[in-house]
């Protein structure tokens, strides 16, 4: 369990989730200089809605986080919002569009979200060691006994 607790005006709160989601058609788009910069995207997005990624993972064809939202917000909401707003800045930074493309689809639709408990420590870890077994099942061969 977690040593820190949140505050707000009524209220002490531990709210922690693990959400993934992933890019449209599962393209591995999340790449190189594209990577590094929708992390700094997501922490911003995340304080704007006074929630914080506590841990995260940006895989070549999904993002795996362990973000706590204040219980005042909804989770539909608020991952809503990071994924329409960091789309809208892939269009813009990265796609080179100048205007706000309200309608540029960079996320799939959908998205996973568990609520974390005792098991936060598991969780964090899950998250930590996606990259090694994602390459780990890469290279499996059907045909190797």
């Amino acid at each position: 369990m977690s040593k820190t607790t949140n505050h707000l005006n009524h209220s002490v709160w531990d709210c922690k989730y693990h959400v993934v989601f992933i890019p449209k058609y599962r393209k591995k788009t999340l790449f190189g200089h594209i990577r590094k910069d929708l992390q700094a995207v997501f922490h911003r997005l995340a304080r704007q809605k006074s929630c914080a990624i506590e841990e995260g993972k940006l895989m070549p064809d999904h993002v795996h986080m362990l973000i706590s939202i204040p219980p005042k917000e909804a989770v539909a909401r608020v991952i809503g919002f990071m994924k329409g707003k960091s789309s809208i800045w892939v269009a813009q930074n990265i796609a080179n569009r100048q205007r706000n493309f309200a309608g540029h689809k960079f996320w799939a639709r959908g998205y996973f979200v568990s609520t974390i408990g005792a098991n936060e420590d598991d969780v964090r870890k899950y998250i930590q060691n996606q990259e090694k077994e994602d390459k780990r099942l890469d290279n499996l061969n059907l045909f190797d006994r």
